[in-house]
Protein backbone atom coordinates (compact mmCIF):
# COMPACT_ATOMS: atom_id res chain seq x y z
CA UNK A 1 0.00 0.00 0.00
CA UNK A 2 1.45 3.17 -1.12
CA UNK A 3 0.60 5.80 1.93
CA UNK A 4 1.16 2.51 4.99
CA UNK A 5 1.65 4.37 8.12
CA UNK A 6 1.56 8.56 6.60
CA UNK A 7 -1.33 10.53 8.05
CA UNK A 8 -2.97 12.56 5.95
CA UNK A 9 -5.14 15.83 6.42
CA UNK A 10 -7.52 16.07 3.59
CA UNK A 11 -9.76 19.44 3.63
CA UNK A 12 -13.25 19.42 1.87
CA UNK A 13 -13.36 15.83 2.27
CA UNK A 14 -17.14 15.11 2.79
CA UNK A 15 -18.19 15.22 -0.50
CA UNK A 16 -16.80 15.06 -3.98
CA UNK A 17 -12.98 14.80 -5.36
CA UNK A 18 -12.06 15.52 -1.46
CA UNK A 19 -14.68 12.44 0.09
CA UNK A 20 -13.12 10.05 -3.43
CA UNK A 21 -9.66 11.03 -1.94
CA UNK A 22 -10.44 10.43 2.07
CA UNK A 23 -11.60 6.88 0.90
CA UNK A 24 -8.99 6.43 -1.76
CA UNK A 25 -6.10 6.86 1.14
CA UNK A 26 -7.41 5.04 3.59
CA UNK A 27 -7.41 2.23 0.88
CA UNK A 28 -3.77 2.10 0.57
CA UNK A 29 -3.20 2.49 4.38
CA UNK A 30 -3.17 6.39 5.48
CA UNK A 31 -4.71 7.46 8.83
CA UNK A 32 -6.87 9.93 6.93
CA UNK A 33 -8.68 13.01 8.61
CA UNK A 34 -11.27 14.67 6.94
CA UNK A 35 -12.07 18.33 7.26
CA UNK A 36 -15.02 19.57 6.51
CA UNK A 37 -17.65 22.18 7.37
CA UNK A 38 -20.69 19.58 6.74
CA UNK A 39 -21.18 17.44 9.78
CA UNK A 40 -23.51 15.30 8.53
CA UNK A 41 -21.53 14.37 5.48
CA UNK A 42 -18.51 13.24 7.76
CA UNK A 43 -20.47 11.17 9.55
CA UNK A 44 -21.63 9.36 6.21
CA UNK A 45 -17.86 9.47 5.23
CA UNK A 46 -16.87 8.26 8.50
CA UNK A 47 -18.54 5.19 8.16
CA UNK A 48 -17.68 3.90 4.66
CA UNK A 49 -14.35 4.40 5.93
CA UNK A 50 -14.97 1.98 8.63
CA UNK A 51 -12.47 3.06 11.20
CA UNK A 52 -9.62 4.70 8.98
CA UNK A 53 -11.22 8.27 8.69
CA UNK A 54 -11.38 10.55 11.63
CA UNK A 55 -13.58 13.50 10.87
CA UNK A 56 -13.41 16.82 12.21
CA UNK A 57 -15.40 19.99 11.22
CA UNK A 58 -13.05 22.69 10.33
CA UNK A 59 -13.85 26.28 8.66
CA UNK A 60 -10.62 26.47 6.49
CA UNK A 61 -11.50 30.76 6.80
CA UNK A 62 -11.01 29.80 11.14
CA UNK A 63 -7.22 29.40 12.48
CA UNK A 64 -8.86 28.28 15.70
CA UNK A 65 -10.17 25.56 13.79
CA UNK A 66 -7.06 24.56 12.48
CA UNK A 67 -4.90 24.71 15.12
CA UNK A 68 -7.39 23.09 16.96
CA UNK A 69 -7.97 19.99 14.51
CA UNK A 70 -4.09 19.78 14.50
CA UNK A 71 -3.51 19.50 18.12
CA UNK A 72 -5.81 16.83 18.09
CA UNK A 73 -3.71 14.77 15.43
CA UNK A 74 -0.58 15.87 17.19
CA UNK A 75 -2.17 14.23 20.38
CA UNK A 76 -3.45 11.03 18.56
CA UNK A 77 -0.89 10.19 15.80
CA UNK A 78 2.04 12.50 16.79
CA UNK A 79 2.52 13.52 13.36
CA UNK A 80 1.34 14.96 9.71
CA UNK A 81 2.72 13.65 6.52
CA UNK A 82 0.58 14.94 4.23
CA UNK A 83 -1.99 17.85 3.47
CA UNK A 84 -4.28 18.43 0.58
CA UNK A 85 -6.01 21.37 0.59
CA UNK A 86 -8.71 20.45 -1.43
CA UNK A 87 -11.48 22.48 0.08
CA UNK A 88 -13.03 24.72 -2.24
CA UNK A 89 -16.46 27.23 -3.40
CA UNK A 90 -17.81 28.73 -6.07
CA UNK A 91 -19.74 31.79 -6.40
CA UNK A 92 -20.14 32.78 -10.30
CA UNK A 93 -21.31 35.82 -11.52
CA UNK A 94 -20.20 38.54 -14.23
CA UNK A 95 -17.96 41.02 -13.62
CA UNK A 96 -20.78 43.77 -13.57
CA UNK A 97 -23.16 41.37 -11.83
CA UNK A 98 -20.73 40.04 -9.12
CA UNK A 99 -21.41 41.18 -5.40
CA UNK A 100 -18.53 42.15 -3.06
CA UNK A 101 -19.39 39.44 -0.94
CA UNK A 102 -19.04 37.04 -3.68
CA UNK A 103 -15.53 37.95 -4.34
CA UNK A 104 -14.51 37.94 -0.63
CA UNK A 105 -15.90 34.84 0.60
CA UNK A 106 -14.54 32.77 -2.34
CA UNK A 107 -10.94 34.12 -2.30
CA UNK A 108 -11.00 33.59 1.80
CA UNK A 109 -11.83 29.86 1.53
CA UNK A 110 -9.89 28.66 -2.07
CA UNK A 111 -6.72 31.19 -1.36
CA UNK A 112 -6.67 32.33 2.36
CA UNK A 113 -7.86 28.32 3.50
CA UNK A 114 -4.78 27.23 1.49
CA UNK A 115 -2.49 29.83 3.11
CA UNK A 116 -4.03 29.36 6.60
CA UNK A 117 -3.70 25.58 6.89
CA UNK A 118 -0.43 25.55 4.97
CA UNK A 119 1.17 27.71 7.37
CA UNK A 120 -0.42 26.00 10.47
CA UNK A 121 0.51 22.21 9.21
CA UNK A 122 4.15 23.23 7.90
CA UNK A 123 4.95 23.63 11.94
CA UNK A 124 4.70 20.21 12.75
CA UNK A 125 6.14 18.95 9.34
CA UNK A 126 8.95 21.09 9.99
CA UNK A 127 9.54 19.50 13.37
CA UNK A 128 9.39 16.49 11.97
CA UNK A 129 11.22 16.51 9.57
CA UNK A 130 9.39 16.67 5.92
CA UNK A 131 6.30 16.31 4.60
CA UNK A 132 4.03 17.12 1.27
CA UNK A 133 1.61 19.48 0.50
CA UNK A 134 -0.66 19.31 -2.06
CA UNK A 135 -2.52 22.25 -3.25
CA UNK A 136 -5.82 22.14 -6.07
CA UNK A 137 -5.75 24.79 -8.54
CA UNK A 138 -7.78 24.42 -11.97
CA UNK A 139 -7.40 24.51 -15.18
CA UNK A 140 -9.46 28.00 -14.85
CA UNK A 141 -6.44 29.02 -12.90
CA UNK A 142 -4.21 28.79 -16.13
CA UNK A 143 -6.69 30.03 -18.72
CA UNK A 144 -9.70 32.19 -16.92
CA UNK A 145 -13.38 31.56 -17.51
CA UNK A 146 -16.45 33.56 -18.35
CA UNK A 147 -18.17 34.58 -15.15
CA UNK A 148 -15.49 33.07 -12.48
CA UNK A 149 -13.23 35.62 -12.21
CA UNK A 150 -13.03 35.31 -8.58
CA UNK A 151 -12.98 31.21 -8.88
CA UNK A 152 -9.98 32.20 -11.48
CA UNK A 153 -8.01 34.66 -9.23
CA UNK A 154 -8.02 32.01 -6.63
CA UNK A 155 -7.17 28.98 -8.63
CA UNK A 156 -4.20 31.50 -10.18
CA UNK A 157 -3.15 32.56 -6.46
CA UNK A 158 -3.16 28.79 -5.71
CA UNK A 159 -0.35 28.17 -8.29
CA UNK A 160 1.47 31.10 -7.06
CA UNK A 161 1.86 29.36 -3.65
CA UNK A 162 2.46 26.96 -4.64
CA UNK A 163 5.20 27.71 -6.59
CA UNK A 164 6.56 29.70 -3.73
CA UNK A 165 6.58 27.31 -1.00
CA UNK A 166 8.38 24.61 -3.58
CA UNK A 167 11.14 26.62 -3.08
CA UNK A 168 10.32 28.23 -0.02
CA UNK A 169 10.02 24.86 1.86
CA UNK A 170 11.94 22.49 -0.13
CA UNK A 171 15.12 22.79 2.17
CA UNK A 172 13.02 21.47 4.80
CA UNK A 173 12.27 18.16 3.21
CA UNK A 174 8.38 19.28 1.77
CA UNK A 175 7.71 18.64 -1.18
CA UNK A 176 4.52 21.34 -2.71
CA UNK A 177 2.75 20.48 -5.68
CA UNK A 178 -1.07 21.35 -7.57
CA UNK A 179 -3.39 19.47 -9.27
CA UNK A 180 -5.24 21.26 -11.86
CA UNK A 181 -8.54 19.17 -12.48
CA UNK A 182 -10.14 20.06 -15.72
CA UNK A 183 -14.36 19.43 -15.82
CA UNK A 184 -15.27 16.69 -13.23
CA UNK A 185 -18.32 15.35 -12.43
CA UNK A 186 -19.19 16.69 -8.55
CA UNK A 187 -22.49 17.16 -6.91
CA UNK A 188 -22.25 20.67 -7.98
CA UNK A 189 -21.55 20.02 -11.86
CA UNK A 190 -24.10 17.42 -11.75
CA UNK A 191 -26.51 19.89 -11.50
CA UNK A 192 -25.75 21.28 -14.58
CA UNK A 193 -27.78 21.70 -17.74
CA UNK A 194 -27.55 18.14 -19.96
CA UNK A 195 -26.31 20.07 -23.02
CA UNK A 196 -23.90 21.91 -21.09
CA UNK A 197 -22.38 18.68 -19.82
CA UNK A 198 -22.38 17.26 -23.16
CA UNK A 199 -20.61 20.25 -24.70
CA UNK A 200 -18.04 19.76 -22.14
CA UNK A 201 -17.41 16.29 -23.20
CA UNK A 202 -17.44 16.96 -27.11
CA UNK A 203 -14.52 19.36 -25.92
CA UNK A 204 -12.91 16.82 -23.97
CA UNK A 205 -10.04 14.73 -26.35
CA UNK A 206 -11.13 11.90 -24.49
CA UNK A 207 -14.70 12.16 -25.36
CA UNK A 208 -15.73 11.58 -21.50
CA UNK A 209 -16.22 13.47 -17.98
CA UNK A 210 -13.53 13.65 -14.91
CA UNK A 211 -14.54 11.17 -12.21
CA UNK A 212 -13.38 12.23 -8.44
CA UNK A 213 -11.41 9.17 -8.58
CA UNK A 214 -9.34 10.54 -11.63
CA UNK A 215 -8.02 13.29 -8.98
CA UNK A 216 -7.67 11.63 -6.13
CA UNK A 217 -5.16 9.17 -8.10
CA UNK A 218 -3.25 11.89 -8.88
CA UNK A 219 -3.25 13.15 -5.49
CA UNK A 220 -2.13 9.81 -4.70
CA UNK A 221 0.60 10.14 -6.58
CA UNK A 222 1.98 13.04 -5.48
CA UNK A 223 1.91 12.32 -2.06
CA UNK A 224 3.24 9.00 -2.43
CA UNK A 225 7.55 8.26 -2.76
CA UNK A 226 6.65 7.55 -6.65
CA UNK A 227 7.01 11.27 -6.71
CA UNK A 228 9.66 11.86 -4.05
CA UNK A 229 11.92 14.42 -6.40
CA UNK A 230 8.85 16.21 -8.14
CA UNK A 231 7.75 19.50 -6.62
CA UNK A 232 7.13 23.11 -7.79
CA UNK A 233 5.04 21.23 -10.30
CA UNK A 234 0.88 21.92 -11.46
CA UNK A 235 -0.34 18.73 -12.70
CA UNK A 236 -3.23 19.10 -14.90
CA UNK A 237 -5.79 15.93 -14.84
CA UNK A 238 -8.12 17.51 -17.73
CA UNK A 239 -8.74 14.75 -20.26
CA UNK A 240 -7.02 17.25 -23.15
CA UNK A 241 -9.71 19.45 -22.43
CA UNK A 242 -7.49 22.42 -22.55
CA UNK A 243 -5.10 21.23 -25.58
Amino acid sequence: MKMSGKVVIITGAAAGIGKAAALLFAAEGARVHAWDVKQDSLDVLAAEGKGSITTHVVDVTNRKHIASAIEKIMASDGKIDVLINNAGITADALLVKMEEEAWDRVINVNLKGVFNCSQLVARPMIEKGGGCIINTSSVVGIYGNFGQCNYAATKAGVIGVTKSLAKEMGRKNIRVNAVAPGFIITEMTAKMPEKILDMMKDKTPLQRHGQPGDIAKAYLFLASDDASFITGHILSVDGGLVL
